[in-house]
């Protein structure tokens, strides 16, 4: 029975070390990682609170904040497994090589990726913007993280790569709310080119969606082969450009006609040699 006890003792005084000694390193590190995964999901929505409050597009709300959340508790993870005793550092290299493996993969869509994040954060267009980027010319439909959809004026679907995108040039027709219409007339050579700037000017003055600051006005643009060139130019609002661009155009002829001007069509004078 003595014999028992003293083993019972010997074996005691030896784990209950290393049991006082790793319990504790068990207990802070289960603490560390309750209180850390606490603590990073409240930083969370305090990010995307901050983000909703700095007017950012919506969709970077949830991928920031997810973003945070994940690099955040993997930081936390690799923090507790050290405080345990376990080897992090060829954790953290397997961690490294295992990204760039993936992202030599996936380079075409981490391209794509970045050209929506730099589009969403710098905002060159949004939603109901009508841009031509890419040779497409079209309304934006909706801003992905990935692809922005475009809706042409045929009424087409248009997905188009960000990383496309972001790099190329981009044409925001929509970012001003005035815009100018350059509408092209041609008169008669033999025609008086004072009575068809007042025709026209009159045109533009007496139109409402004609804005008078910068006044319309109406220049000589070039003396073609058939026809003196004339263009009017106008100041409208943005939404109003396509309307007031062809009922100009048609009106125009009308009142130059009504005013005795002609609109020269084309003409080539041939000789016969005989």
């Amino acid at each position: 029975m003595e014999l028992e006890y003293n083993q019972l003792l010997e074996l005691a005084n030896t784990w209950m070390p290393l049991i006082l000694h790793y319990g504790g390193q068990l207990t802070l590190a289960l603490i560390t990682l309750v209180l850390g995964w606490w603590l990073t999901n409240k930083l969370s929505k305090r990010i995307t609170a901050l983000l909703t409050m700095k007017a950012v597009d919506p969709t970077l709300h949830g991928f920031i904040a997810s973003l945070a959340n994940i690099v955040l508790k993997v930081l936390l993870i690799v923090s507790v497994a050290s405080m345990i005793g376990v080897e992090t550092t060829s954790f953290v290299a397997a961690i490294g090589a295992a990204g760039l493996a993936i992202g030599l993969a996936l380079q075409g869509s981490l391209s794509n990726f970045a050209g929506g994040v730099l589009i969403l954060l710098f905002r060159p267009f949004k939603a109901g913007d009508f841009v031509e980027a890419q040779g497409i010319s079209g309304t934006v439909v909706q801003i992905q993280i990935f692809h922005t959809v475009l809706k042409t004026g045929d009424n087409k679907i248009v997905v188009v790569p960000n990383g496309a995108l972001s790099n190329g040039t981009i044409t925001n027709f929509s970012r001003e709310s005035r815009r100018r219409v350059d509408i092209p007339f041609g008169i008669d050579y033999r025609d008086d080119i004072k009575l068809a700037r007042d025709v026209l000017l009159a045109m533009a003055n007496e139109d409402s969606r004609v804005h008078q600051d910068p006044e319309p006005v109406l220049w000589v643009t070039a003396l073609a082969d058939s026809s003196v060139n004339l263009q009017l130019r106008v100041w409208v609002d943005t939404a109003e450009y396509w309307n007031v661009m062809f009922g100009f155009t048609e009106q125009g002829k009308e009142r130059l006609e009504a005013a005795g001007l002609s609109i020269p069509f084309p003409q080539r004078v041939m000789h016969q040699v005989k």
